[in-house]
């Protein structure tokens, strides 16, 4: 089967260009696969980090594509269309994750449906900050796509609600394997300027508003002094509400704080030092964070928001806080650490997940839904 993959790549940089990367690479063990580019992703306005792109020190896999569509240019709407036409594929996938991509992809995605089958797999269908135009302009997308594919049963109630008679499945997101094995938690400490003996509550990745970073910080000022908080990532917009916080609470002086984009070489370090990964999310689909927990076997705590329940609590590889407010939290660290039972059976269920959600196993259901439509 040919297979073209319209989506972000290296050079990008991020968790959605490292699921297109994992998936590019297991289609292509047994298909002829290419890889579509952006030229320009986002306009600089609507990115507020410090930059889009992978940078010297990285070690992100490289992935040959063809870099044709800016989003920002409709001129090249239909120059990326003609291109992806020419090479005629059996079938095109687009990513789908925020409705400023509706335009461009939608514009392609419909013109494309009349020569081949086209799969959107949809990260979000309303978005985590959503805004009056969403629902309009995502249906203008997803009129372009043949069926969808969702990570958790969440995306796929909100697309019911869109697009009734859209043909979907349900693929798991599947696990990030290309951060290399867990290290020494002492040597990871050490190498964090973290004091050992504690018990370390790890928030890791961007840093944005419904992420919930905030209630974490109110959760952490709550917690005894033998409790350590790693924060690893980068602020998407301004820090200032949360150094107002760290500023005020308790025990800011066991706040290790690290405000950068984290390279992969770097991830496993803070998940080796950490007993506990909290996703205080405000409102979720699911967490490439929870694949990244997955393969260091650190259990989470998430708040009952979109997927987390789903792919956490009834699997049992987590605590769902029911309410998404620093009380919560906190009650829901402290009973954590207070049964050494609880952490074993998330380890252990983590264990069994591991094996179930593998890249090969994603794209061998992937290719099953596309040729059954």
């Amino acid at each position: 089967m040919k297979i073209a993959i319209l989506s972000c790549f290296y050079p990008y940089r991020g968790g959605i260009s490292q699921f297109n990367a994992c998936l590019y690479g297991e289609l292509s063990k047994t298909h002829v696969v290419r890889a579509f580019n952006f030229k320009r992703q986002y306009p600089e306005f609507l990115f507020p980090g410090k930059t889009q792109f992978v940078t010297a020190d990285d070690e992100a896999v490289p992935v040959e594509s063809v870099s044709l569509l800016d989003t920002a240019n409709p001129f090249t709407y239909h120059s990326t269309y003609r291109e992806i036409r020419e090479w005629n594929p059996d079938v095109l996938i687009v990513r789908y994750w925020m409705s400023y991509f509706a335009p461009s992809l939608g514009y392609i995605t419909r013109k494309m449906k009349k020569h081949c089958k086209v799969i959107s797999i949809l990260d979000n269908v309303i978005p985590h900050e959503p805004h009056f135009f969403d629902t309009p302009l995502t249906s203008y997308f997803l009129k372009g796509s043949t069926g969808s594919v969702t990570l958790c049963e969440a995306v796929s109630k909100d697309l019911l609600k869109i697009s009734p008679d859209k043909p979907y499945a349900v693929i798991q997101h599947p696990l990030y394997s290309h951060f290399g094995e867990k290290k020494d938690r002492a040597e990871s400490e050490k190498k964090l300027g973290l004091a050992p003996g504690k018990k370390n509550i790890l928030f890791f990745g961007l840093i944005r508003t419904y992420k919930g970073l905030d209630i974490l910080l109110e959760a952490f000022g709550m917690l005894p002094e033998d409790y350590q908080l790693i924060v690893a990532g980068e602020p998407y917009g301004s820090f200032d509400k949360y150094q107002e916080i760290i500023d005020r609470i308790p025990g800011k002086d066991r706040i290790s704080m690290n405000l950068k984009y984290i390279k992969d070489s770097e991830v496993s370090k803070y998940f080796s030092a950490a007993d506990l990964a909290v996703l205080p999310y405000r409102s979720a689909t699911q967490s490439g964070i929870s694949s990244v927990s997955y393969h260091f076997e650190v259990p989470m705590i998430v708040t009952d928001v979109g997927g987390l329940k789903e792919t956490i609590g009834d699997r049992g590889t987590g605590i769902v806080s029911p309410e998404c407010t620093p009380e919560a939290i906190c009650k829901e660290i402290l009973r954590y650490f207070s049964d050494k039972k609880i952490a074993a059976r998330c380890i252990e269920n983590i264990r069994l997940e591991k094996e179930r959600l593998s890249w090969k196993t994603f794209a061998s259901k992937l290719i099953d839904f596309i040729e059954r439509l």
